[in-house]
């Protein structure tokens, strides 16, 4: 009996050893972000863009913006819950003059949200970016469709509603719709993808540097 208590307490202690050794998902991606900014911290009051693949893969959105200060801080894959979780390491330490979010895509087609599940995500992080930065301007980009993910463009259209009539509630804030711009009669145009169908290409993005530029605070 003292064995098998023995061989349990060692089980249990190992679990735990385990256990605290994981890290949450996209720990790594925050740490290249902390470690970035401790060699070269970007000014504050620019304009942070923050949210999912469509940000990181714009590999020269902080380019593209310059005249702006924008500072794209996207990690592939993620959502708004996890851009919640990490907050304070994300948002918090820029004190951003705008903050642009793209980001409930993979909400819905990943974690399988609904679209009122994805609109309390936005809202939590919404509402955490407000306590902490009362007055400052949001722009959200609405959830794209792709070839790859038809199967929830329903889902994204209603979440994109909600959110859209959920902000009309808060001053200094947009909800910007750049979907509809992506279509050619209703119908998604694969031009604007990479290979995966999933992914824009820079046709895809100069879309949404036309549509978006109008709606960036200048300094």
């Amino acid at each position: 009996m003292k064995r098998f208590y023995y061989f349990l307490l060692v089980f249990v202690l190992s679990t735990v050893f385990v256990k605290a050794q994981q890290k949450p998902a996209f720990w790594k991606e925050i740490q290249e972000f902390k470690h970035k900014d401790s060699i070269s911290m970007p000014p504050k009051n620019g304009i942070l863009f923050v949210g999912s693949s469509s940000f990181e893969h714009w590999k020269d959105l902080e380019t593209v913006f310059k005249d702006y200060a924008a500072i794209n801080r996207g990690f592939g894959g993620s959502t708004l819950a996890q851009a919640n979780y990490y907050i304070a390491d994300l948002v918090y330490p820029y004190q951003p003059r705008q903050v642009v979010i793209y980001s409930g895509e993979n909400d819905i087609a990943t974690d399988g949200q609904s679209a009122l599940e994805t609109l309390n995500r936005f809202a939590t992080f919404f509402n955490n970016i407000r306590l902490k930065y009362p007055a400052v301007p949001v722009l959200y980009i609405s959830i794209k469709d792709s070839p790859s993910r038809t199967k929830y463009a329903a889902t994204n259209a209603h979440t994109n509603l909600l959110i859209q009539e959920y902000l009309q509630h808060y001053p200094n804030t947009k909800f910007l719709d750049v979907n509809s711009k992506m279509l050619n009669k209703k119908a998604l145009r694969p031009e604007l993808f990479l290979e995966d169908m999933l992914h824009m290409n820079s046709n895809g993005y100069a879309i949404w540097i036309k549509e978006i530029k109008p709606f960036l605070v200048k300094p």
